[in-house]
């Protein structure tokens, strides 16, 4: 099972909400079969899968290169590779005002790093998944939408729910709505679709 960080939820602009935290760029248009096209305002935001040699140091250094050209990592997840010894991370990156294709440069100089593929603009799949936990009388809302309930508790009752960026904000959206008690959701996981 892949492992993927917590992305923190910063606090939101006037445009968005409170869970969804700011946004960048416009979120990339989604067809309906899951697929997604990104949009040409997400320019800044780059979409890379990153194949690495397993080692205690190689998720920090992979960091550490993105941060010291004070390009920001968006979201991040990580899962093992069906070679054993090597790990693929899946980063977005927000490169700024810098050329584009110079966080790839930086991370192709690691070497922990096998290959560096750009997916940005490419037709892909993407997924992530959002664990929350809100009021018992709310759950039948949010199991209209798609989610499904992980356990009850008297605290409340723990539901999860995956999907492609549009449908993961769209549900963030949904749970505002609703009462939280709590909330987590992962990086992307993106796939190059094929033909």
């Amino acid at each position: 099972m892949p492992e993927t960080l917590d992305m923190p939820l910063r606090p939101a602009s006037p445009a968005t909400s409170p869970l969804r935290g700011e946004e960048l760029a416009a979120p990339p248009t989604t067809p309906a079969s899951g697929e997604v096209k990104a949009s040409p305002e997400v320019s800044r935001v780059r979409v890379l899968s990153v194949l690495v040699e397993d080692g205690q140091n190689t998720l920090t250094k992979i960091a550490g290169a993105v941060r010291r050209r004070g390009f920001h990592i968006r979201g991040l997840s990580i899962g093992p590779t069906r070679q054993a010894g090597r790990s693929r991370i899946t980063l977005e990156v927000d490169h700024g005002h810098a050329e584009a294709d110079q966080v790839r440069k930086q991370l192709e100089r690691l070497v922990e790093v096998v290959e560096v593929v750009d997916l940005t603009g490419d037709e892909v799949h993407s997924r992530e998944l959002i664990v929350a936990k809100v009021k018992g009388s709310e759950v039948a809302a949010l199991l209209l939408r798609g989610a499904k309930v992980i356990s009850t508790a008297a605290d409340g009752t723990t539901v999860e729910f995956s999907g492609d960026r549009d449908e993961v904000f769209d549900f963030v959206e949904e749970l505002a709505r609703h009462g939280i008690v709590d909330v987590v959701r992962s990086g992307p996981v993106v796939m190059r679709r094929t033909e």
